[in-house]
């Protein structure tokens, strides 16, 4: 009787198994690459001496310990074209360079200027109105990217716009 059971439950799992319905619809296409999609904002930053020359904003949306933070300065504008820099970006003066440059954390980005020259004697067009875009990536979407490259970043992880903050 025992040989008989599993025999019928032999025959009932390869039943089960032989059986195959219609194809299901064809799913949705994945991002280019297998990318997610990336979180991204733009903001407008004044350096002062009163807040050390530097100042931090808070994500508002979660970012993951392996999730890199990339932020870009708007340094030019040419025929009606931005040109975006990836930072850190130096500036070099007569008596010293400016740098400005950025750290992050999961929780915020902190956007400062460093450097050898007198913060303090620079004027307005290096500290006020600054315009910076952070792009928050999976670590592993840039692989092999040309980092420095705004507009290459924002294609392979489906970004079409910076919400202004």
């Amino acid at each position: 009787m025992k040989h008989i059971s599993y025999l019928v439950l032999a025959f009932a799992t390869f039943f089960m198994m032989s059986c195959e319905g219609d194809t299901g619809p064809q799913g949705p296409e994945g991002p280019v690459g297998g990318l997610l999609i990336s979180s991204a904002f733009e903001i407008e930053i004044d350096f002062n001496a009163e807040d050390d020359y530097s100042f931090i904003e808070a994500y508002g949306f979660d970012v993951f310990p392996s999730d890199v933070t990339l932020v870009y300065i708007l340094w030019d504008t040419v025929n009606g074209q931005d040109i975006w820099r990836l930072l850190p970006q130096t500036v070099e003066f007569d008596d010293g360079t400016l740098v400005y440059n950025f750290d992050f954390t999961q929780t915020d980005v902190s956007f400062f200027l460093e450097g050898t020259t007198d913060l303090d004697a620079l004027g307005s067009e290096w500290t006020q109105n600054q315009i910076f875009r952070i792009v928050v990536v999976p670590a592993d979407n840039i692989d092999g990217l040309d980092m420095s490259n705004l507009n290459l970043i924002m294609q392979a992880t489906n970004i079409e716009n910076f919400n202004v903050r």
